[in-house]
This record gives C-alpha cells, structure tokens and sequence, in this order.
C-alpha cells in the first residue's frame, strides 16, 4: 500500500514513516499541506496520513482540496493531531477526513488502525 505522510514535524514523518515501511508500505512524504496536495495529486497513493497544525497550508485546508477534487476525493485521509477536543474532531469530519488520531500515538495501534479502516473502505 501507497501511503502519503503529510507532516511539518521530520521527527514525526521519519517515525512513521520507518514503522509503516516494515510492514510492506510504500511511504510518500510531504512536509506542508500544499506540497502534500500536489504530491497527492502525482503520485495517488493509497492512505493520507495528514497533521492538522502545519504552516503554508494546515491540514483542515488540505483534506478540503483533497475531498473536493474529482482526482483524490476518494483518497481515504486520516488526520493527526495533538488537538483531541471534540470541536477539533468535528472540524476534521467536516473537511472530510475519515478518521482522526491524536498525538502521541502509539506507531503500532496506528498501523492496526490503517489495516482495520482500510479493510472497511474499500
């Protein structure tokens, strides 16, 4: 699976990145919403993995264009975030995200996250 990690924080992208790559991921990096919605549009992978809180473009911004393009609508988008209130999750859901984890994460129960929601989308 083609996975675009979509984060501001190298620490972060590197992480997952590593965690997903060993079991089998394909991993795609972008380190701003814009650069992440361009590179989405190229490359069409799989899985988003978006933070919300980035410059240039944030990610609720992002996952907008995303799900309003006919080419990545249907791009399932998963967002990060340290914000975990209720307001935060609902705005996410409102720009069209499909589920929505918060920070810190544990690397493993995200990777079983992406399995078991992937499994239910397509």
């Amino acid at each position: 699976m083609r996975i675009l990690i979509i984060d501001d924080d190298e620490n972060i992208r590197r992480l997952v990145s590593f965690n997903l790559s060993l079991d089998g991921h394909e991993i795609i990096m972008a380190e701003d919403g814009k650069q992440g919605y361009k590179t989405a549009k190229s490359e069409m992978p799989d899985l988003i993995l978006l933070d919300v809180m980035m410059p240039v473009m944030d990610g609720i911004e992002t996952c907008k264009k995303l799900k309003s393009d006919p080419q990545t609508k249907k791009i399932p988008v998963f967002m990060l975030s340290a914000k975990g209130q209720m307001k935060d999750l609902d705005e996410a859901f409102d720009a069209g995200a499909d589920n929505y984890i918060t920070k810190p994460f544990d690397v493993e129960k995200l990777n079983a996250t992406i399995q078991f929601k992937l499994s239910k989308i397509k």
